[in-house]
């Protein structure tokens, strides 16, 4: 299947590791220029050639934290002087510190907050302009299935992610004209390194070890087994294609059926 992406200009954000990285390589591998942020240097700029290297794509990697600001526009100007205008726009963030409601203090609300909801929010702010004036673009934002269905011991995100929900379908209804869509991927339990920490801080609390947590929980997946990174990246390449042009404002979860609701 062809998506219609090739040599287009994706930003995919937080992309050293994880859900991000596997983003970014697979938009990669359909032939998008791509350029990737995290908050180390060395790791963002090993990831960028790691890819790169595997696909044969232009991909660079730039040191930017996406809960600063400055950080954002600084890195957006970057990209766009690499590799012009970002046609496709991928929102990441490493999740917020898990724990319970007495466990966070207005400071640690505070930091959430800029990480988890104000990270997309100003990253679409840094491309929405050119995007609307070029007439076309695709945003997704990886979420968490926390935002269908809470998960225990993550309060922070229970709390913060569903606005970054709500911000999306706000916007995908004043963008459609534009030909821009916007689209939120909800993973559940996938298997990488920050399912592995929250995985050690039960096994922690509970006295037992990490294997033991990581097997209850595939336990509770109907599949049987945790999700793989390359599995959520694929939904994201298909919405960020020229295939997906009807699909907007939507939420979508791949999670190998562990959400229990109807819609």
């Amino acid at each position: 299947m062809d998506f219609g992406i090739k040599d287009k200009h994706a930003f995919v954000a937080a992309a050293s590791r994880g859900l991000g990285y596997a983003a970014a390589f697979e938009l990669a591998q359909e032939g998008t220029k791509v350029t990737i942020c995290g908050r180390d240097k060395e790791r963002i700029e090993e990831s960028a050639a790691r890819i790169a290297g595997e696909t044969g794509s232009a991909v660079v990697g730039i040191q930017a934290n996406v809960a600063v600001s400055e950080e954002i526009k600084t890195a957006i100007s970057v990209a766009g002087n690499q590799f012009g205008p970002i046609d496709i726009l991928v929102t990441n963030a490493g999740g917020p510190p898990a724990g319970s409601f007495n466990d966070m203090d207005e400071s640690a609300w505070e930091k959430a907050y800029d990480l988890t909801l104000m990270s997309s929010v100003r990253l679409i702010q840094a491309v929405l302009p050119v995007m609307q004036k070029r007439g076309w673009g695709r945003i997704v934002n990886i979420t968490s299935i926390s935002v269908k269905q809470p998960i225990q011991g993550l309060f922070l995100s229970n709390a913060l992610r569903p606005g970054v929900i709500g911000m999306a379908k706000s916007l995908a209804d004043e963008v459609a004209k534009h030909g821009i869509t916007v689209n939120n991927v909800c993973p559940g339990w996938t298997d990488t390194e920050r399912v592995q920490e929250i995985m050690q801080a039960r096994a922690e609390n509970a006295g037992s070890s990490v294997e033991e947590q990581m097997a209850k929980m595939a336990e509770s997946v109907p599949a049987g087994r945790m999700g793989r990174p390359e599995e959520l990246a694929a939904l994201i390449a298909f919405l960020c294609s020229t295939r997906a042009s009807y699909i907007t404002g939507s939420t979508i979860q791949v999670d190998g059926g562990s959400f229990r609701g109807l819609m």
